[in-house]
């Protein structure tokens, strides 16, 4: 069994306060002025199904709640988030949307755009993290910073959705030292100090490093977290057995991996003196879960609209 977020409680709760203002930000940029289809059906009382047309984790369900709620409708749901949504190659009625038809229309298209792509990034989240412990790793699998700009908290949703750890969700969450920033600061020693001196007590630092000398320099500066960036597999293993001997006793920190992970080759990695993989696989470019929501048609009302 695996330990997933999603089982402690309603990640929704997660979300702050501010992040319906993106849905009716997202509402206006497809509704910028009249809605002339909106005109044509009205607002006579009407229902619709949501159809899950591909198969993965049922991801975004309060984002997709929201923006019908913003548009005067209700959801009734038939499948938990998080959970594995089975087609075989058909379709499968998720949820029970109600409200009056310019209501439908108007949020559909917003809402199947953010579930589709939440969705995606759940269900790679999850394939990659069940391949992972099926192969015997045990610590974290994490996402990465490269995310879509407005659509962060989306993507992150899904990663948690899926299992993965959201890392740092921005430049103010955790501090990275980078290549960048080594090289402007003068060395990997001064750049640790000055953002232990600027962060304080609450804030962690990690450093990426590309050698296991960088990577001594960084523990011996009171770095939390050594990033062994650009590793091969055989050097992640080789290496991280190295600093966990060489330091034990004497310093605690925590190890990452990242740089050209990949579903195709996570596995090669694995190593349990690793703490964290962490990728941008699970979120960039992954494959849409396919959606569709389709107005009811009673008979006598009209043709039947297929699915």
């Amino acid at each position: 069994m695996m330990d997933l977020p999603i089982d402690h409680g309603h990640l929704e709760h997660l979300l702050p306060a501010s992040w319906k203002t993106s849905i009716t930000a997202w509402l206006a940029e497809d509704t910028p002025s009249f809605d002339v289809g909106g005109f044509v059906v009205g607002s006579d009382l009407r229902t619709a199904t949501l159809w899950g047309k591909s198969s993965g984790i049922l991801a975004g369900v309060p984002f997709f709640n929201e923006v019908f709620t913003q548009c005067g409708c209700t959801v009734e749901w038939h499948a938990r988030e998080g959970s594995h949504v089975e087609t075989h190659g058909g379709k499968k009625a998720l949820a029970t949307v109600t409200g009056p038809a310019h209501g439908l229309l108007e949020g559909e298209r917003v809402a199947l755009n953010i579930l589709a792509r939440c969705s995606g990034v759940a269900t790679m989240s999850r394939r990659l993290l069940v391949n992972l412990r099926s192969a015997g790793y045990k610590g974290i699998l994490a996402g990465t910073r490269k995310t879509t700009p407005g659509f962060r908290l989306v993507e992150k949703y899904g990663m948690l959705v899926g299992g993965a750890d959201t890392h740092r969700m921005d430049l103010s969450t955790m501090t990275m030292l980078k290549d960048n920033h080594v090289w402007s600061r003068g060395s990997i020693t001064q750049a640790v100090k000055a953002a232990k001196a600027a962060g304080g007590f609450s804030l962690k630092v990690e450093v990426e490093v590309q050698s296991e000398e960088e990577a001594d320099e960084a523990i011996r500066a009171g770095a939390d977290v050594i990033m062994l960036d650009n590793f091969t597999g055989e050097g992640v293993k080789v290496a991280a057995r190295s600093l966990r001997e060489r330091w034990k006793g004497e310093r605690e920190f925590l190890l990452e991996v990242s740089g050209g992970l990949t579903e195709d080759n996570a596995e090669s990695y694995i190593c349990n003196d690793i703490d964290i993989l962490s990728t941008s696989s699970i979120h960039q470019g992954v494959r849409h879960i396919d959606f569709s929501l389709k107005i009811s048609v009673e008979k006598g009302q009209g043709p039947e609209v297929a699915s």
